[in-house]
């Protein structure tokens, strides 16, 4: 039986009651370069919700009041020559859609099902592929029900108004609404003096794709790595380092850099890179319920045979000093001193693109809390329309065992992948 996806015509949704507001909101220095991007995410829930797609968006209407810039538009050229949120409620875009299969069948991305194809009528995506026209919606939604009773909520958001921790507090609201609650648990805030004094951002991804001469495009795989080795190999740490310990992320991150260093490298002395983000809300004094942008990136460089070659535990420690700078970094720019020059990261970004591995984290963001009655989602999984122009791997909140790692990846020419998957095997 061939599968089919069943869409109503898409339309706008406003907040639910008027609401007094700012004209305009001034992206941070965070926020900008931001607002040509187009993220998306995928919420895979197992159990029926009473009439779901009107339940979510009469939720969404009311979220809605409280996250008024959401329904707005990018406001460009304006006479400060600042791009701007214009406040103006015109709404976000939602789909109401059906499908005729069981959600069993993307649960478990296995392409010779057809699940490929079928990821792609879960979600929206804006027709410039990002919010940038002034037509276009900041947020488009897309409800899809299963025929088992399950639904997956699909959710794009222009990057500019947003990050992940944001979106997902929105998404979080949201639920909070549907279930009865008068108003969020969290006050939602888009305006912080103190983060857009922030004196320095250190967001990379709109640079990548101006400073990078050439690029790729790589097919997409899952993996996972088994909560066996992560704790073996946190152990084999702590041993090492007097006790100290390390994250699930940071042994991760040593993993797959070596494990694909080892399958792409020809000459041990190539420099190869990892680049990953983090947020740094904390750093900057956001205050509680701040869903605009607040990461930062962090480079990790070495040569590939150091990588290759070295004991998976002192990548593991280059990784972890690397997250400790970041504290350091933010405090010099605070005191209002200049970084130093081996600090600048974006500058010392590599000329060939295929030598850089991107890692980014979903796991503690939020977006497996999201419950609108029934349960949290059985899975959570980005997703894009468009296959990735740069290596790249998204660390996903775990759907089956807590203590191991699943991950997407979009990070190898297709001579590569079943090497990665082969050292992958040797390391566990």
């Amino acid at each position: 039986m061939s599968v089919l996806v069943r869409k109503s015509p898409c339309v706008l949704v406003m907040p639910l009651e008027p609401v007094s507001m700012s004209p305009t909101i001034k992206l941070s220095s965070f926020d900008k370069g931001l607002d040509k991007i187009e993220v998306a995410v995928l919420l895979m829930f197992q159990h029926p919700v009473h009439e779901v797609a009107d339940t979510i968006k009469r939720a969404l209407s009311q979220a809605l009041v409280h996250y008024y810039p959401i329904a707005g538009r990018i406001l460009a050229g304006s006479e400060d020559g600042e791009v701007h949120i214009q406040c103006n409620g015109e709404g976000v875009a939602f789909v109401s859609a059906s499908t005729n299969c069981a959600l069993k069948q993307v649960l478990v991305l296995d392409e010779s099902n057809g699940t490929k194809a079928l990821l792609h009528e879960l979600a929206i995506f804006s027709p410039a592929n990002g919010g940038s026209r002034a037509s276009d919606p900041l947020l488009l939604m897309q409800v899809t029900e299963f025929s088992c009773g399950g639904f997956v909520l699909g959710v794009t958001w222009n990057h500019a108004i947003a990050d992940g921790t944001g979106i997902a507090q929105f998404l979080q609201s949201m639920a909070e609404l549907s279930c009865g609650l008068s108003s969020p648990s969290i006050v939602p805030l888009r305006w912080d003096d103190s983060v857009l004094c922030a004196p320095l951002s250190r967001e990379p991804w709109p640079q990548l794709t101006t400073s990078l001469d050439s690029f790729d495009n790589f097919s997409g795989i899952e993996i996972t790595i088994p909560s066996r080795l992560i704790k073996r190999i946190k152990a084999e740490f702590s041993s090492r380092f007097g006790g100290q310990l390390c994250t699930k992320f940071e042994v991760a991150s040593a993993v797959l850099w070596q494990c694909r260093t080892r399958a792409i490298m020809s000459d041990p002395e190539t420099p190869v890179s990892l680049l990953f983000s983090a947020d740094v809300r904390k750093l900057v004094g956001a205050k509680q319920g701040y869903y605009g942008n607040c990461l930062t990136c962090q480079l990790v460089m070495a040569t590939s045979g150091t990588v290759a070659s070295g004991d998976i535990v002192d990548l593991v420690n280059m990784i972890k000093d690397s997250k400790a700078k970041i504290a350091d970094i933010f405090k010099k720019n605070n005191e209002g001193s200049n970084p130093q020059q081996d600090e600048c990261q974006v500058q010392k970004l590599p000329q060939h693109p295929y030598n850089m591995l991107i890692i980014t984290s979903w796991v503690n963001l939020g977006f497996d809390e999201v419950d609108f009655g029934s349960g949290r989602p059985a899975r959570v999984m980005p997703y894009g329309k468009e296959t990735a122009i740069f290596p790249v791997c998204v660390m996903c909140p775990p759907w089956k065992t807590k203590d191991r790692v699943d991950a997407l990846l979009s990070m190898f020419r297709e001579e590569h992948v079943d090497t990665f998957l082969a050292e992958l095997e040797r390391l566990t």
